[in-house]
Formats: structure tokens, C-alpha cells, sequence
């Protein structure tokens, strides 16, 4: 298989990337500058341009792209959260007008999203559930809503993906940090749920989701709920280090700006993969000591 992905030089990218190409199937990288080899595909997603031909031997496109939804120092003002939308939007508008466009349109189009399109929710929620409230789930509705285009042409998967626990980039970075320093602990009451993933099962996934045909919104989240206690307590312990301290809502506040700190670390949300497990996928790190043990087993290994 041929496979066009932007945001391929990411955390999740390269990532995605390795494993195809481990599988034999050939990656084309997408790149906001000149072209320097054969197979990378320059575009300028800004101004909304991508040829159409450039898609006319790809099986499938992965977008990837997104600005990171926390940039410490950085707050959620105004100009950045303008950003946020603006580096989702816009890449996955291209994405899907070029599929649009194509004359040989690719076979299936993965397009990101995310868990926190619901909001936060009491109950968990199947791809059924409904828009929630708040900046973050309108931003999601609006970056699913920009595949429109495609969705006549190519088979179109909304990706919602949860925390990704993985041994670097993403939330779960900047919660190793001071863990590893012996200074984690809980955020804000610790009783709020995170919809997460190991890496491993968000590779394996995409994957499954290029070969079944599966289209429309996938949660791509653990089936085991586990709130933010338990992901650092499990965490803790598979690294060997104490987590005692904790760090208080208002001090998240202070530091991130209320929008981001109640938004990405304070809302409650449980997310369960129906479309997945209903076509039988199987998850190999469903629970938070499997995963937790798996991180720590990456970082050993990079260390």
C-alpha cells in the first residue's frame, strides 16, 4: 500500500511511518517546503495548496496534522487558540478538496480527531454520543467537519483519539517529566477520567483501520477507563518513583489559563471504542499497568 501522511516527522507520524514500512508498505511524507527526494510531496496547506496529482498513485492518506494543544510557556489566548484551529482545519481542507480533485481518488482517507469532542461527560461515550460544549469540542466538530469534501470519494475515518501513551511527545511527555524527577502526582482531584491509548494499539489500529472497511467516526481509546489517579499511581510504580505531590486545580489554572487547564487536564471523559471492538480488534495494552509497564520499558531502552 501507498501511503500519503502529513504530519509524518511528529511523534505519532514517525511512529506510524516506521511500522508501515516494517509491513512493506511505502510512505510518502508530506512537506511544507521543496521536495528533496522522490518520495516526499511538498504542499503549502496554509494557502490550501496540494495537486490533485500528487494523489494519483496513493492508496491512502493519514492527516496527522495539529499544532500540539499545550505549548508551555504558552497560554490559550485569543491568537493561539486561532492557531489550533488553523493548523487542523486547514491541512485536512486541502486533504480533502485534493481527494476531491483527483482522478484517481486514494482508497481511503484517515483524518485525525480527537476524545475531546464530547466534552466532558458523565457517561461513557460510543461514536453515537453528541458534540459536547467548550472550545475543544467545537475545535474537533470543525476539523471532522473539514473532510467533507472527501467523503464522496474516498472512504473517510474520523480518528477521535484519546491521551496516547507513549515514551516521548504528546500530554503523557510532560507528565514523565517531573515524574521522573520523583515530583509526579495527581492533577486537580485525580478523579477525572482521560480517554487514553498505548501507543502500540494506536499504531495497530490505524493500520486496521487502512485494510477494514470502517468509515464515519472511531474512538481510538483503551476499553478500560482509568482516571488521572490511577494513570499516575500505575505510572509511578512501573517507573519506581514516588508520586505524592499533587498539583492543584487553581495552579493549573494559573499556569495554563482556565480553558486549557479545565479543557486538556480537568475534564472528565470516558470514551469507549464500540466501532473497533464491533469489528473485532483487539487491543494488546487494554489496561493501565500493561501500559504503564510498556512506557517504562521504551524509556529504559531509550535512556
Amino acid at each position: 500500500m501507498r501511503v500519503l501522511i502529513s504530519g509524518a516527522s511528529g511523534m505519532l507520524g514517525s511512529a506510524l511511518t516506521s511500522a508501515l514500512e516494517r509491513k512493506g508498505h511505502s510512505v510518502r511524507p508530506l512537506v511544507r517546503r521543496e521536495a528533496r527526494t522522490a518520495q516526499e510531496v511538498s504542499w503549502n496547506p496554509a494557502a490550501g495548496e496540494l495537486d490533485p496529482a500528487a494523489l494519483k498513485d496513493i492508496d491512502a492518506v493519514v492527516n496527522l496534522s495539529g499544532a500540539p494543544l499545550i505549548q508551555l510557556p504558552r497560554r490559550w489566548t485569543r491568537s493561539f487558540i486561532e492557531q489550533l484551529y488553523a493548523s487542523r482545519i486547514g491541512p485536512t481542507r486541502t486533504l480533502a478538496l485534493a481527494i476531491q480533485r483527483a482522478d484517481n481518488p486514494p482508497q481511503v482517507f484517515l483524518s485525525q480527531s480527537g476524545t475531546g469532542i464530547y466534552g466532558a461527560q458523565d457517561e461513557p461515550q460510543d461514536e453515537s454520543g453528541p458534540v459536547g460544549e467548550g472550545i475543544l469540542a467545537d475545535l474537533c466538530a470543525h476539523w471532522e467537519e473539514a473532510t467533507t469534501a472527501a467523503r464522496q470519494h474516498s472512504r473517510v475515518v474520523r480518528m477521535r483519539t484519546g491521551v496516547v501513551f507513549g515514551p516521548r511527545g504528546g500530554a503523557l511527555a510532560k507528565l514523565l517529566v517531573p515524574m521522573k524527577l520523583g515530583l509526579g502526582g495527581k492533577l486537580g482531584s485525580g478523579e477525572q477520567f482521560w480517554p487514553w491509548i498505548c501507543q502500540p494499539d494506536l499504531l495497530a489500529a490505524m493500520q486496521f483501520l487502512l485494510e477494514q472497511p470502517i468509515s464515519g467516526p472511531v474512538n481510538l481509546a483503551s476499553p478500560e477507563a482509568a482516571n488521572v489517579d490511577q494513570v499516575v499511581t500505575e505510572l509511578a510504580r512501573a517507573l519506581a518513583k514516588p508520586h505524592r505531590l499533587s498539583v492543584p486545580a487553581f495552579a493549573l489554572e494559573l499556569g495554563l489559563s482556565k480553558p486549557a487547564a479545565r479543557e486538556v487536564l480537568l475534564t472528565s471523559t470516558k470514551a469507549t471504542p464500540a466501532v473497533l471492538l464491533g469489528h473485532g480488534f483487539e487491543f494488546g495494552y487494554p489496561g493501565m499497568a500493561e501500559a504503564a509497564d510498556w512506557v517504562a520499558s521504551q524509556l529504559k531502552t531509550t535512556s
